[in-house]
């Protein structure tokens, strides 16, 4: 399957097997290493990865880029807000 990815990434994070809280939190952590305005890609599995993330991301004023589906799993873009 060829990548749907447009968007590019500072990070990359492989949370496959993670679910949620654990996998908001494994977000969090990524974040607080990075910089304001930078992309995060987060690789998931959980099949409640997409809700959790955009429900979560929206909480906390991160902005979701992109989200899609590939080969069994979620993969996510998400930038950092500014502070």
């Amino acid at each position: 399957m060829t990548s749907l990815q447009t968007a590019v990434s500072h990070k990359t994070i492989d949370l496959s097997g993670q679910r949620c809280p654990n996998l908001v939190l494994g977000i969090i952590k990524a974040l607080a290493e990075m910089e304001n305005g930078r992309v995060l890609q987060i690789i998931a599995t959980d099949p409640n990865a997409p809700s959790n993330v955009a429900a979560w991301s929206r909480q906390a004023k991160h902005q979701l880029i992109e989200m899609y589906e590939e080969d069994g799993k979620f993969i996510f873009y998400l930038r950092k807000r500014d502070t």
